[in-house]
Formats: C-alpha cells, structure tokens, sequence
C-alpha cells in the first residue's frame, strides 16, 4: 500500500491544518510523494481532535483515530506503528506535527533505500537548534551525551522523526519497547541497534514550533533520562533482552 505518515497529536489546533497542506502540497513534486497520512489525537482538549476530522473529510488520504486521553507519545507511536504493519505499508514515516520536523526533509528520508531505519539527526548540519530555546537544547543535547555514552549508539536517538521500511523491520522489535512517553525514542532505536538493523542519519535544521507550548516538560525530560539509566543497568548489560531469535546482520 505504499507509504503511511504518522503524526500524533496533543494541543495542537493551530498546526494541523499547517501540516497537512504541506504534506499535500509533496504530491505536487517533480518526483511526487503520495502518502496516507494517520494523526492519533489523545482527546485534546483544545479541539485538535475536530479540526482533524474537518481534515479527514477533506482528504481522502487522512485518516484519524481517538484515543480516550492523553495515554504517553510512545503508546501513540506504538499505535500508530501497529496500524501501519496491520493495513500492509511498506514505508512508515513518523513526525511531530509542532512544525519543528519541516516535511522537505521526506523525499531525502524515501531516496536513501539501502538501511532498513532513517533518522533525522539534529547534529549532523551545522546551527540546527540556533531557533530553539537554550532550556531545550540543553536538554536535546543532554540527551544526545547520554545516549552516546551510556547505550553506546551514535545517532540522535531521542529524534521521532523517522523513516522504516516496514518488510524488513519485523513488529516484535517495537513490542520489545516498554517505555511510554518520549523514553520510546532511544528505547526503539536501541532495540533495532543492538539487533544491527542498518540506520541512517539524514541532517536536518529544526525550527521553532509553529504554535502552542512544548510537551517536553522537565518531569518528562526526566522520565526519559531515568529510561536511560535504566536501560544500561538493567539492560543494556544484558542484550538478551532485545535480541530477535534470527538476528542477523543488517
């Protein structure tokens, strides 16, 4: 069925309808990019949920689905994931839907076709971060030094913006992952790393959200740095514990 876009959403009213034009608007490319499109919205209460069925009906390739509450990002993507492999794409894009993952970068991530896994990397092109603020930088670059030092994985790890090839990245990789908010980031990546599936960095520069407030609050920062610690001393010691049965290299 070709290629699925997952976006999940939280508060985000003023960015949607942004987004999915843009999203649109690749189809219109000298090598066009025609895409479903899927948002998980957790019932935000600033009305994103409605302007995204506007979209639906406006749209035939967007699709929706309503979640009760606002459950975790890492069970959205999960969600999100789950659906891709059980309607039969063979490409999934993930992405936040802030306007910091500018969706130019999608036919770089579908050209390069040799590594099962793309990530966007905030660390590859020089300036990336300059819109961002110093509290969030210090935060993505903490967790970059973390991740590096501690899981020993050399990619942005805590990127969601992210390509798989879904016929040669089996599900059971992302059943492995246990965290449920942004923890899920480093966690799936490092499944598919420790199992040497091939991942490839495409540089991108990050702007400023278009609208609205981060979700990344310090608690959740937190949360995601205690993944970390527990990851490498539960773990990562351990690689038993996210390795497939018929783990090959990639």
């Amino acid at each position: 069925m070709g290629i699925l876009i997952f976006i999940p959403t939280y508060n985000e009213r003023g960015n949607v309808a942004r987004l999915c034009q843009q999203l649109n608007a690749l189809r219109e490319l000298p090598t066009p990019v025609i895409a479903d499109i899927l948002f998980v919205d957790d019932n935000s209460p600033d009305g994103t949920g409605e302007v995204l069925d506007q979209l639906a009906a406006q749209f035939p390739q967007v699709r929706v689905i309503h979640r009760a509450g606002k459950e975790g990002i890492g069970t959205a993507h999960q969600v999100g994931i789950r659906y891709a492999y059980q309607h039969g794409y063979d490409t999934l894009i993930t992405m936040d839907c802030d306007g910091t993952h500018p969706p130019e970068y999608i036919p770089e991530f579908l050209a390069e076709s040799a590594s099962p896994v793309a990530v966007g990397s905030r660390y590859l092109r020089r300036n990336s971060l300059d819109e961002w603020t110093w509290l969030r930088r210090l935060m993505t670059y903490g967790g970059h030094m973390l991740t590096r030092t501690f899981l020993n994985m050399p990619y942005d790890a805590s990127s969601a913006y992210r390509r798989y090839r879904l016929k040669q990245v089996p599900l059971h990789i992302f059943d492995m992952v246990q965290a449920r908010g942004y923890g899920f980031f480093f966690e799936s990546l490092y499944a598919l790393h420790v199992n040497r599936f091939a991942i490839h960095e495409v540089g991108i520069i990050l702007p400023a959200r278009g609208s609205g407030e981060s979700k990344m609050s310090l608690q959740e920062a937190w949360r995601g740095i205690s993944r970390i610690f527990t990851l490498w001393f539960s773990v990562a010691r351990n690689r038993k514990r996210y390795k497939l049965v018929d783990s090959d290299s990639r």
